[in-house]
């Protein structure tokens, strides 16, 4: 388990502009990423406020474990690190950005974000989507399947598919409305087309750090020492697509046209202060089986964070509107923990490698204000949302922007965030 060192104290006295109160990138959080500044190339940074820290400019004044990586155009190798050394780079950028005689050298690194391109900071070499929101699937399940919403191995079994890797996409590139099959419930044959049923889902990342050997299982109580860090994702969704092909063998088309996620990788290490108890079962919920259980994990395997939705319609935009709160929600909505996700992957000696994205699922708390996605808000269609604007949504149009957010609190400790994971629905394409 990650500890709670210096680098977390409350009152650091960041040198740069901003970080300090910052809602997303105080010095406290220090978030790993890709970016490339005007007329350069891609290259690793470090989110500190409204600006990114080049590491490649300041190698030399960084630990030896991380400058033969600076080098690179994505953070596989960095992910791949133990947990030591990134303690180690996290202890070294904490004391030069509270170092005021550490600023002049260090200021020529900062490169102000809005003029940077972000890229995904992995390359991701597979995907696999969970499903560990189990009051969303409750509510699916209820619409799909209204006489048996909870298939029974969901509470034993944290249930996956593996997605599509080559369709994640950084945070701000548009949606392609994508095309495929659907058939309507009073139609004899299936069309093919645009989805009318477009949704968001509201989920959390886990990055792959250091992996396992074909046919090595990870044990759960090693679990998170495998995680490199997490992000936002938003695994948009075409609902009409999704129940006309999911059986039997779950969604394909419905799922593999966008992913979207946030750009910067949360590490393990920041968000130490807000780690926190998995909550209980409810009563007659079975245990874990005991490859899925671990008393440290049960203990400080869940995480204290907010989770939230906006849209901003092509009207809103035009009218100079503000986005519009559809939900809130919590990751402690969320039935299985990080690490178990990851011992369930390997519990059958399937291989994860560094970069490898895992979703958890949409994650969807108990009542209306804290639902992940536009299809349990709306309960199907059956009940639209009414906007600022005067316009009602039961599902995503083209020009709506979507935007996902993550923060986590804590008394006595800053706040951190996730930062952006939004994109724009564009019209579907001949």
């Amino acid at each position: 388990m990650t500890t709670i060192d210096e680098t977390h104290a409350i009152d650091l006295p960041c040198w740069v502009d901003n970080a300090m109160g910052h809602p997303d990138f105080p010095v406290q959080n220090l978030p790993l990423g890709i970016f490339s500044p005007a007329n350069g190339s891609a290259r690793p940074g470090v989110a500190i406020g409204d600006h990114i820290l080049d590491l490649a400019a300041i190698g030399d004044h960084l630990p030896d474990a991380v400058r033969p990586l600076l080098g690179d155009d994505c953070l596989n190798r960095m992910l791949a690190l133990p947990a030591t050394d990134r303690v180690v780079l996290r202890r070294t950028l904490s004391r030069l950005l509270c170092d005021r005689d550490a600023q002049p050298v260090l200021a020529a690194a900062l490169h102000a974000q809005a003029h940077c391109t972000l890229h995904l900071p992995a390359r991701i070499g597979d995907y696999t989507d969970f499903y560990v929101g189990i009051h969303h699937a409750t509510n699916v399940g209820t619409l799909f399947r209204p006489d048996n919403p909870l298939l029974p191995n969901y509470k034993y079994v944290p249930i996956g598919y593996h997605g599509r890797a080559s369709s994640v996409r950084p945070s701000g590139l548009p949606v392609v409305r994508p095309n495929g099959q659907s058939k309507a419930p009073d139609a004899t044959e299936p069309r093919f087309g645009p989805t009318a049923r477009l949704d968001y889902e509201l989920e959390l990342g886990i990055w792959i750090g250091q992996g396992n050997d074909l046919g090595d299982p990870i044990p759960i109580k090693d679990a998170g020492s495998h995680i490199g860090g997490f992000c936002l994702l938003n695994d948009w969704s075409a609902r009409d697509f999704q129940a006309w092909e999911y059986v039997p063998l779950g969604p394909f088309l419905a799922k593999n046209f966008h992913s979207t996620i946030s750009p910067w990788v949360i590490t393990p290490e920041a968000l130490a202060p807000f780690r926190q108890a998995q909550p209980a079962r409810p009563q007659g919920d079975p245990a874990p089986l005991p490859y899925l259980l671990d008393p440290q994990d049960q203990e400080w395997g869940g995480l204290a964070l907010d989770l939230g939705v906006t849209i901003r319609t092509a009207r809103m935009r035009d009218a100079a509107m503000p986005p519009f709160r559809l939900s809130h929600s919590r990751a402690s909505a969320m039935y299985w923990t990080a690490a178990q996700i990851v011992a369930h992957h390997a519990s059958n000696g399937c291989n994860l490698t560094p970069g490898d994205l895992l979703g958890t699922g949409t994650i969807s708390g108990p009542d209306r204000e804290s639902l992940g996605s536009l299809l349990e808000m709306t309960q199907g269609g059956k009940s639209p949302i009414t906007l600022p604007s005067g316009e009602s949504r039961t599902f995503l149009e083209d020009g709506d922007e979507v935007m996902l957010e993550a923060r986590a609190h804590r008394d006595g400790f800053a706040s951190i965030g996730f930062g952006e994971c939004r994109a724009c629905i564009l019209p579907a394409r001949a």
